[in-house]
């Protein structure tokens, strides 16, 4: 069950509760009642207890403290159809981006007139560590590890945001991970992550600098994606990737 479902269910289960209410009496005591109403010198209301309508002095009726409690529970139950009303415009408008999502996969983002944007996907390179590699070769026994780097062309993404937490909406081409990670800058580029490689085994290992995000899937393969923290002004990027495979699908940006 959806949650606008389950809010609709807890309203009207609320609502019907609601119908009861106090009747209180000034020495204290009370009827429970459906409906009440001052009639003259006397009050008549419907007896949840004995199912009838039934009377009583209007001087043995506290009708002030009736009338708070009252308003207090209309002024609760108007707080709740404004959530429940919020959570269903909420509702309509993921369903409408979920619709204008491509079925291609990559990554999209909302723009400030409501429209979807595609995000560019980023072409990156594999740089061999030459030092490192020339170590390997001299090596009687291949014990040291080949290290690369993959990198992006340029030190800023040609995408800027100045929000600090950015939303995005991420379709996946297959089962697979991803990740936000914050770029290292170098001259000339910026470093998506390192990758040793064991000579022997022919085993990868990827570091990256990877944020903690949240996640929301909304269909299958796809997934509203941001920052669990606000941003710092930087390079960043998000990635889709099968761990030691090196086959990364990036899209870069900054925060400025």
């Amino acid at each position: 069950m959806g949650r606008f479902l389950q809010s609709i269910l807890i309203m009207a289960l609320t609502a019907v509760a609601a119908q009861n209410y106090r009747l209180y009496l000034k020495d204290g005591g009370h009827h429970m009642v459906r409906e009440h109403k001052v009639e003259g010198d006397r009050v008549r209301y419907y007896s949840v207890e004995r199912g009838d309508w039934e009377e009583i002095p209007l001087e043995l009726i506290d009708l002030k403290k009736t009338q708070q409690e009252l308003s207090v529970r209309e002024e609760s139950a108007r707080k709740e159809r404004q959530v429940v009303a919020e959570e269903a415009a909420l509702e309509r408008e993921m369903r409408r981006i979920v619709a204008s999502i491509p079925e291609e996969p990559g990554l999209y983002k909302l723009g400030n007139d409501g429209k979807i944007i595609t995000l560019k996907l980023a072409e990156s390179t594999l740089v061999t560590d030459k030092k490192r590699q020339t170590l390997k070769l001299l090596s009687p026994i291949p014990i040291v590890a080949g290290k690369s780097t993959v990198e992006l062309a340029g030190e800023r993404a040609a995408i800027a945001y100045a929000e600090r937490r950015p939303e995005f909406y991420l379709r996946l081409s297959k089962p697979q991970q991803f990740a936000l990670v914050q770029l290292t800058p170098k001259k000339g580029a910026r470093i998506v992550e390192i990758v040793q490689s064991i000579p022997v085994s022919k085993e990868r290992f990827e570091e990256r600098k990877e944020l903690e995000i949240f996640r929301q899937q909304l269909d299958e393969g796809l997934f509203k994606v941001w920052p669990q923290a606000d941003l710092t002004m930087g390079e960043y990027a998000w990635i889709e990737f099968t761990e030691g495979q090196v086959n990364l699908m990036i899209w870069d940006f900054r925060i400025e």
